[in-house]
């Protein structure tokens, strides 16, 4: 039954509590149609010229991790989760990072086992992978 209904715990996070406590301040309406996906991944492969001062995801190896990360929902049968690759994030110096929604929750990797923890730990059970998260104020001052 894929996208036909909404997670109890992503239900839980917007009905019933007060806009100010939602996440992104978004609210999911009860008309609004149910999710497609139970959770979406971006993942930055954004390519930069070679010696750019920022760096880019593609060249910290992000492609070959992504493709791992889709290989792996695969195998592990999350039919409700989508891995996409993304451009610009726009946190390429913390890279290669990615994004998971409904949640909003940022993540900076670097191995195929950071992409294992982070789909066991959040995709699986739920919880989060608080090594590798990123918050809002970590981001490298722009040139």
């Amino acid at each position: 039954m894929r996208g036909r209904c909404i997670a109890p715990a992503v239900r839980r996070l917007y009905y019933g509590v007060p806009p100010q406590r939602q996440l992104n301040h978004f609210a999911i309406m009860p008309a609004d149609p149910p999710f497609f996906y139970r959770q979406h991944v971006f993942c930055c492969t954004n390519t930069r010229p070679a010696g750019h001062p920022r760096g880019c995801c593609t060249e910290k190896g992000s492609e070959k991790l992504r493709n791992y990360m889709k290989v792996r929902v695969k195998e592990l049968g999350l039919e409700s989760v989508r891995v996409n690759a993304a451009g610009c994030l726009d946190r390429c110096e913390l890279g290669p990072t990615m994004v998971i929604y409904p949640e909003g929750v940022w993540y900076g990797y670097r191995s195929m086992a950071d992409v294992d923890e982070i789909l066991e730990t959040h995709l699986v059970r739920g919880g989060r992978v608080a090594r590798l998260m990123l918050t809002p104020e970590q981001k490298a001052p722009r040139e």
